[in-house]
């Protein structure tokens, strides 16, 4: 007897590409965190990093609600833009919104502005009070490891001890994504979930899910000023000094914080693929770039972080 034989079909392997498997980590991670504590709560200030991680929050609990609240601890120099973005998000997402004020601290005198103007490092106190004030035993950041030396050495778990503080020598090991957020009455957890992302991957990730972000990202013209190698906003809380000149320029933002301290980049361009395209050749991180007060010593974003900063 003859057997037919015929020709099965060859089936290829699916394959996953690197944003599958970062989106696949990054939504482990927020899951681990949120079946292991009992109140996370995730820093929320509008900012691309911030927004991907949210995002991520949602298609891990689709098609439920973020089961946690955002925090933004508000210096009142931000940008207005980013400002709305952020409500208009919130609202969107049906999510509840907790604000830290750093300038209800300033009003009452529990901090005092800077000479040099920033309020990026007085967010530590107001941080550390909304989040002993909202029991919150586990908060989720969108820092990541290439954006500076002092997160380089974060663990995905970070662990906070009784006053906020980060000890880069306490860290725990994190072999085969296993994730120990062990902690005591008191202590909490900083967990980052896009730790092992860069600058790219949260673009090319940002383009592929058609995440919606602040305008200041893109392209436009505004009036700006030169300081520190960086052009300046002008606005009420970054006024330019006498001797600078005042000019109109197309410019985008690659991180969004504070008028007062952040700084734009001469840039064309306008839409997602060509922010990938720029980024992809670009040989200076974000916050090296764009951010003075990481200038203000070697050790900068060290010395926040050890007293409890993001």
């Amino acid at each position: 007897m003859r057997v037919a034989r015929m020709n099965a079909p060859v089936i290829a392997p699916s394959r996953l590409d690197t944003l599958d498997l970062l989106e696949a980590e990054a939504i482990h991670i927020i899951r681990e965190v949120v079946a292991e504590f009992e109140r996370p709560v995730l820093l929320f200030s509008g900012g691309k990093d911030s927004v991907v991680v949210l995002h991520l929050a949602a298609k891990a609990f689709y098609p439920g609600k973020v089961p946690f609240p955002v925090l933004h601890v508000d210096t009142g120099h931000n940008f207005p833009e980013v400002i709305a973005f952020r409500d208009q998000t919130v609202e969107r997402l049906g999510i509840r919104l907790e604000v830290a004020s750093v300038q209800d601290y300033i009003d009452d005198g529990r901090l005092h502005e800077r000479a040099d103007g920033t309020r990026n490092p007085l967010q530590t106190l107001p941080l550390l009070d909304a989040i002993a004030a909202g029991k919150h035993d586990a908060v989720f950041g969108g820092a990541r490891r290439d954006e500076d030396k002092a997160r380089a050495k974060e663990r995905i778990i970070s662990l906070r001890d009784e006053f906020g503080q980060w000890d880069p020598r306490n860290q725990r090991p994190e072999l085969w994504s296993l994730y120990n957020g062990r902690h005591t009455p008191g202590q909490h957890v900083r967990a980052f979930p896009i730790s092992n992302w860069t600058e790219l991957d949260v673009w090319r990730y940002i383009e592929r899910e058609g995440i919606l972000l602040p305008p200041l990202y893109f392209a436009h013209e505004r009036e700006v000023y030169s300081r520190d190698g960086m052009w300046r906003a002008v606005g009420e809380v970054s006024p330019p000094l006498p001797h600078e000149t005042v000019e109109r320029r197309v410019v985008r933002y690659r991180t969004v914080g504070d008028m007062s301290c952040t700084g734009a980049v001469e840039s064309p361009a306008a839409t997602l693929t060509d922010i990938v395209a720029e980024i992809a050749v670009s040989t200076l991180t974000e916050r090296g770039a764009t951010r003075a007060d990481d200038r203000i010593s070697e050790a900068a974003m060290e010395d926040r972080k050890k007293d409890g900063y993001f």
